[in-house]
């Protein structure tokens, strides 16, 4: 994690007409299978007719591919459509059998190790609670996790394995006082590279990145990424991060911090100036609920666990949206974003509560001059982090770059 790369997945190169040779008619191919495979995941199921208005390849070129991998499994065909005239339309949907990928999610209280199929569901998952991250622990989990996952799988699932995407916080150890960890107990993050460590251990490739960024990335992929081609995203976790997508795509900037938005400043009760990761985050939460007397553990267990926590809760949500309404103004300002989408680590009815409660802040700030834009419910859920991890291998090997697929099928 510290010092060590981060690897994403490798946009392909695109098609050049006019070039020749076997070198380039292998890359064309590629290319040209995963933009099919992504306009196919992108739409649901897909004719080969919209398939060659979407994507700009003639019939013949279409046609080719799609029994290419129809052939390979990556595509099922559906029960044919007839229309009034001509002959009758197949549509085609990815097979969700056909590629499996690990997602894991690192938090600063759980982990999560999930299997995803190639249509994005997760098949299963395994969890593990603990006071703060350790080093050794989490490379055991993350182990452990695979190996409990792949003995429920037989020998063709384990095959179709695209590797291992994990979703990680930057700098852990920066939050060893906001965690609970003893002083120095978290040091040891600053000399571990865990994409190196993992990789050594593990037969599958592996991929980094930041658990905020995955997150939002699942939300382009998965979530609201159809409707809103920019939307800044907020995800509460133990500490609140997010992400950018412009233009249908995560905009991550020059150093890959870009829409981190945890340290956004904003006012607090008092009038003073506070981050926003000092507010909205669930370890203030958790801190509220002790100072109650009442225990905070099923905050960290699972998002279904939660319980309404009364008077505590209530106070968290109502701080927590006015700090993100400010952040929400405060991001408009700068980009004319369609929608702040909001989501985090627990369940749909907290989430339900935030944005409303939002919403409602949001109209009591001075707005003159602010488009403000559509806050909404992010659609992945809890386990985004986790999703965007699994993610990054499937793209790696499969699909196109997000900005070349938000194509209107009219």
């Amino acid at each position: 994690m510290s010092g060590g790369e981060v690897q994403r997945p490798v946009a392909p190169v695109m098609p050049i007409a006019g070039l020749a040779g076997g070198s380039n008619q292998v890359r064309v191919r590629a290319y040209n299978e995963r933009l099919v495979l992504s306009l196919v995941r992108l739409h649901g199921s897909l004719s080969k007719a919209d398939i060659t208005r979407l994507s700009g390849l003639s019939a013949q070129t279409v046609s080719v591919i799609m029994r290419a991998l129809e052939r390979d499994s990556l595509l099922l065909r559906g029960e044919p459509v007839r229309g009034r005239v001509g002959q009758p339309s197949v549509p085609m949907r990815l097979n969700p059998e056909a590629v499996y990928s690990f997602g894991v999610k690192i938090g600063r209280r759980s982990a999560d190790v999930v299997l995803m199929d190639f249509a994005g569901n997760i098949q299963r998952q395994v969890r593990q609670t603990y006071a703060y991250p350790k080093p050794a622990e989490i490379i055991d989990i993350i182990l452990s996790g695979m190996t409990r996952l792949e003995a429920l799988m037989d020998e063709g699932q384990r095959s179709r394995i695209a590797g291992v995407g994990i979703a990680a916080p930057f700098e852990l150890w920066s939050w060893a006082e906001e965690v609970g960890a003893p002083p120095g107990a978290m040091d040891e993050w600053r000399g571990v590279d865990l994409h190196a460590e993992m990789s050594s251990r593990i037969r599958h490739p592996v991929y980094l990145q930041n658990d905020a960024t995955s997150a939002c990335g699942a939300e382009l992929v998965f979530g609201v990424g159809s409707s809103y081609p920019d939307f800044v995203y907020f995800f509460i976790g133990s500490f609140i991060g997010g992400g950018i997508v412009l233009n249908s795509a995560v905009f991550s900037g020059r150093t890959g911090t870009a829409g981190a938005l945890g340290p956004l400043p904003v006012r607090g009760k008092q009038g003073e100036n506070r981050q926003l990761l000092d507010i909205a985050s669930i370890f203030v939460l958790e801190k509220l609920l002790l100072e109650q007397g009442i225990d905070p553990q099923p905050l960290w267990y699972s998002a279904d666990e939660w319980i309404d926590f009364g008077e505590p809760m209530e106070r968290w949500i109502r701080d927590t949206a006015e700090a993100l309404a400010q952040a929400v103004v405060a991001a408009a300002s700068v980009i004319d974003f369609g929608a702040a989408v909001i989501d985090g680590g627990f369940p749909a009815w907290v989430r339900k509560r935030i944005v409303e409660a939002t919403i409602a802040a949001v109209s009591k700030l001075d707005l003159q001059g602010v488009l403000i834009p559509d806050i909404i419910e992010g659609a992945v859920g809890a386990q985004a982090r986790a999703i965007g991890g699994a993610s990054l291998p499937i793209f790696a090997r499969y699909l196109t770059d997000q900005s070349v697929l938000f194509k209107d099928l009219a």
